[in-house]
């Protein structure tokens, strides 16, 4: 039979756990929408495009990120589809000609340097190696924003743990350094963070 005490530092150990695994995230990140949803389900399926189409390398194999409104323009001069956010696309972004103020989900600290031509066209990653099935999503899920540091969830992941992560779940560093030891790669500390 357990003593009060016992039961108590249980209770205590078990309310601890339970707000840091659930009620700190909670208050340490906040959500935001995206500014309009986005299919890329129907854009691979339909259209047979890939990655590469809109998130495109420039000649010197650097990583251009979120695709310009120009990129959207060469199909989407009008509503192609039914959805209020093809209609938002069209009237509040392609007409006038304005970026869209898309939350990145993979922003990098500033601290550190990833170059995704090295990794893309030297080390022959495909995009499914860090960015998960993001590709075969049907809506864009919400952009959490860490309170303090500004950078997004995605940095860390869903997962605290950090075990059995599914590919695409957080970019810790950890995972840099193990895919580097995988790959034989002797870097140093410079090499990624400036």
């Amino acid at each position: 039979m357990m003593n009060r005490s016992k039961i108590g530092f249980l209770s205590g150990v078990s309310f601890s756990l339970l707000a840091g695994w659930y009620l700190f995230p909670a208050l340490l990140y906040k959500s935001e929408p995206q500014p309009i949803q986005f299919n890329h389900k129907i854009h691979v399926e339909s259209s047979g495009m890939t990655c590469t189409d809109c998130h495109a390398t420039d000649s010197e194999g650097y990583f251009q990120g979120i695709p310009v409104i120009a990129k959207c323009e060469e199909c989407h001069s009008a509503p192609m589809g039914e959805t209020p956010d093809e209609k938002i696309l069209v009237e509040d972004y392609i007409t006038p000609h304005k970026e869209i103020p898309w939350h990145v989900y993979s922003r990098q600290p500033d601290n550190a340097y990833f170059s995704h031509a090295t990794h893309v066209t030297l080390g022959k990653m495909q995009c499914t190696d860090c960015h998960g099935t993001q590709g075969e999503s049907e809506q864009l899920r919400i952009y959490q924003v860490n309170r303090i540091s500004g950078y997004s969830r995605d940095i860390w992941g869903e997962n605290i743990s950090g075990f059995n992560e599914p590919p695409g779940e957080g970019m810790k560093m950890e995972k840099c350094v193990t895919c580097h030891a995988k790959q034989n790669r002797k870097d140093g500390c410079i090499a990624c963070h400036k």
